[in-house]
Parts: structure tokens; C-alpha cells; sequence
């Protein structure tokens, strides 16, 4: 298992949250989504290693900017 967080500007609400773990868990090999609204982290937690480019697609495709790995 490897866990890796984020930092996703935009995020604001529950909804946004919920977009973002929605679009998050459609990778392959994601097991859980965490998001801290007030950090603006998101952790993922994955069987293996993700791609920068398909979070970042997936978060985009949430409507929000993956800023980077903390």
C-alpha cells in the first residue's frame, strides 16, 4: 500500500470533497480518499504507486488545481 497527500486549492465544501474522493477512487488501485477542507490536503491511499498526471487529471476533471505533493 502506498499513501500519498496533496494539496488541492478550490475546495470549500462537502460537495467539493465528495468530487473530488468521486473522481479520486476512479484510479485503479485506489482504496481510500481522505480531504481536509481546511488544509486543502487530500490523501490517497493506493495498492500501488499513482501517476502525478492521473490525480492531477482527476482532480481537474473535479473542477479543482492539484498544487503538488506535500
Amino acid at each position: 500500500m502506498t499513501t500519498t497527500a496533496y494539496t488541492v486549492t478550490g475546495m470549500t465544501c462537502g460537495h467539493c470533497a465528495q468530487s473530488v474522493t468521486e473522481e479520486l477512487e476512479r484510479l485503479p488501485a485506489v482504496s481510500n480518499v481522505e480531504v481536509d477542507l481546511e488544509g486543502g490536503r487530500v490523501t490517497v491511499v493506493s495498492a500501488d504507486a499513482l501517476a502525478d498526471g492521473d490525480v492531477r487529471a482527476a482532480v481537474v476533471e473535479a473542477g479543482f488545481e492539484l498544487v503538488g505533493r506535500v
